[in-house]
């Protein structure tokens, strides 16, 4: 009896675990490119968990596949979008520039060179999205699907503006807006400690970092409304009328699944809807390919060097390319290259290019000893996970500020392309591999990476599931960004403050001054 009993109980707490249950459905609206790799992983997850996933793609998406048995997609008619052949012509064009000396003006160059293509793609997605929002029947459908949230990638595009169109909880799947880095959007950030994206500072800065990291943050002001924020309005104003400022719109996201955490952030205030999940996309690494491995396994003792500049830069100028050769040449351990040019005349016996490679899987090999990259993010965070010290090679957008926080928790090695050669790339490269503090500081933070509660990648479902269950969550979003600057610093209340006490004084004198003339005033009368 008393075993029936407790197979009774168990029946009713599987029963009870399974009614609470939820499978939901949801609407990705995602950004192409490497952004996509992080957003699939997501998808991915949400679907092994039971959820239906809808993913709305562009018909020239170049990442986004409209076939896949993790989601189900909707295409819709596009010619403009991040097409894959523009951004190869601006890598080629942005590597002729950053080959130059740095100066002043070639920083100048580059930020316009970047800004004039970053507003392209702002005005592509915003003809993209207003393609859906006029397509009556789809955005009937979608009405009808009774979605639970949408799911976005804020960087280009108007995922906000659909949730805002339907109804519905968001969620960002976020490092970078479409102003710039996702903090700066609702967190504060004081510029005396948080240094602004791009001048490649620390938490400790002297006066003069100060002033430069001030006038970073104005001129990334400046840089927003120059490249994105009159487009947005316009697109606000157009299908939501000019009362709704289109920043609010993204503002409202319930959660913010930030895509770093604080082993590669500098510490810094940050707001209760804001998820960090940094790391998120690594896994531990699985074994590879029988052909790679034996490679591998002939470096011996000497190791392993991994090289990929990612997908936008995996061909470099030829010559960079030779200098790059002949160094690799001249080491004892085996290199790994994911290269796609020509081959260079001078590569070693020692050095194998391949189109593609297992990143995480090498990264994580023991016999692994540096990470040559250009500083992306999924590719830093991969190297923390499993502690593997980085020679860098930033050429544009986030590469150089990512390396330079690397650099500073001494877990990397950069070298400048402009002044790239052979003698160059090999000094630095044996520093790195032979100098023992970056290997020891980067396992450090592969370590306190590893040691947290649950992984990033639950914690991220989990506050997905959360806004789903809870139909948002909005007792975890700041209302400060809807204040003017003027009551966000309580400039009113200082102001109200200061005239009542200058009234009062003001009062305090005039009876003082009145009772003295009074009595002056009787001492005459008296005297007289």
């Amino acid at each position: 009896m008393k075993m029936h009993h407790s197979i009774l109980l168990g029946l009713f707490i599987l029963l009870s675990a399974l009614s609470k249950s939820y499978d939901g459905k949801i609407l990705v609206v995602p950004v192409d490119g490497s952004h996509w790799v992080n957003m699939k992983v997501l998808i991915e997850e949400l679907h092994s968990r039971g959820h239906n996933v809808t993913v709305l793609r562009a018909s020239n998406s170049w990442y986004i596949k409209e076939e896949s048995p993790f989601y189900t997609s909707i295409t819709v008619s596009n010619s403009g979008g991040i097409e894959k052949e523009m951004l190869d012509a601006f890598a080629r064009h942005i590597l002729v520039i950053r080959r130059e000396k740095l100066s002043i003006w070639t920083h100048l160059t580059l930020v316009s060179e970047v800004g004039m293509v970053f507003e392209e793609m702002h005005c592509n997605q915003l003809a993209f999205m207003g393609k859906i929002f006029e397509n009556k029947d789809l955005m009937d459908s979608l009405h009808t699907a009774k979605y639970d949230l949408v799911l976005t990638d804020p960087a280009f595009g108007g995922g906000f503006f659909l949730a805002h169109r339907l109804v519905l909880p968001l969620v960002l799947n976020v490092r970078w807006t479409i102003h710039g880095e996702a903090h700066y959007e609702i967190a504060p950030s004081p510029l005396s400690y948080v240094p602004v994206p791009g001048v490649e500072l620390t938490d400790k800065m002297t006066f003069a970092q100060r002033v430069q990291n001030v006038m970073g943050y104005l001129f990334l002001l400046y840089h927003k409304s120059k490249t994105c924020s009159s487009h947005y309005q316009s697109f606000c104003n157009k299908y939501f009328g000019s009362e709704i400022n289109y920043k609010n719109l993204l503002r409202d996201a319930d959660i913010w699944l930030m895509r770093n955490d604080f082993t590669f952030e500098f510490p810094r205030p940050t707001m209760p809807n804001i998820v960090y999940m940094g790391g998120f996309q690594c896994k531990p690494a699985k074994p590879l390919p029988d052909d790679l491995e034996e490679f591998v396994r002939s470096s011996g003792d000497h190791g392993v060097i991994v090289m990929s500049l990612g997908t936008l830069f995996s061909q470099l100028p030829q010559d960079i390319t030779e200098e790059i050769a002949a160094a690799f040449a001249g080491l004892p351990q085996k290199i790994i290259w994911r290269h796609t040019g020509p081959r260079p005349v001078n590569i070693g016996d020692n050095t194998l290019l391949i189109d593609w490679l297992p990143q995480n899987d090498l990264l994580g090999h023991p016999q692994t000893k540096v990470f040559i990259t250009h500083g992306g993010t999924n590719g830093i965070q991969e190297a923390i996970y499993h502690g593997i010290p980085i020679l860098g090679l930033p050429i544009v957008f986030d590469q150089p500020d990512n390396l330079s926080r690397m650099q500073a928790k001494g877990t990397a090695k950069i070298v400048d392309i402009a002044t790239l050669d052979m003698d160059v790339f090999l000094e630095a490269l044996k520093e790195v591999l032979h100098n023992t503090s970056y290997r020891e500081n980067m396992q450090r933070l592969s370590r306190l990476h590893h040691d947290q509660p649950m992984k990033p990648l639950d914690r991220a479902v989990f506050w997905i599931e959360f806004v789903m269950r809870n139909r948002g969550a909005p007792h975890l979003r700041t209302q400060s960004f809807r204040m003017s600057w003027i009551e966000y610093y309580s400039m009113d209340v200082f102001w109200t403050l200061l005239m009542i006490f200058v009234l009062f004084c003001f009062v305090i004198y005039s009876i003082i001054k009145y009772l003295c003339f009074k009595v002056v005033f009787k001492k005459k009368i008296k005297f007289d």
